[in-house]
């Protein structure tokens, strides 16, 4: 089981850290392209909802890797999957209604949940 949450704890690192680091140095013209949905989000909460993630992606790996506060990646874990619940609710809610990407990462991160609370 180890081998797997190192897996998908990586995958999940490697997305978030990239869209989590688009969020907080792009501006919104520049995100329009790829998120149709940040118009509907005020300027400071898209750079929240940015440093939340590059936290994530951090609190996945860095806790499991140094042996230091282990269990804060269950708990990035599972503020993934907060933030992938959320997530869908916006898109449903907006114009844009597709959320295969988002299905996907909120499965992918309640797997790692599961995984993590086993380290």
């Amino acid at each position: 089981m180890n081998i797997a949450y190192w897996i998908l704890a990586g995958l999940l690192a490697l997305f978030y850290g990239y869209a989590g680091t688009l969020k907080v140095i792009r501006t919104r013209d520049q995100l329009r392209p790829m998120m149709s949905w940040v118009d509907r989000v005020a300027l400071p909460d898209l750079r929240a909802l940015g440093t939340l993630e590059l936290l994530g992606a951090a609190g996945l790996i860095l806790p499991p890797l140094t042996g230091i506060a282990v269990p804060l990646a269950p708990v990035a874990a599972s503020g993934l999957v907060l933030l992938q619940a959320g997530a869908i609710a916006v898109h449903l809610t907006g114009e844009d209604r597709r959320i295969a990407l988002n299905v996907g990462l909120i499965t992918t991160a309640a797997m790692t949940l599961w995984l993590a609370i086993g380290l």
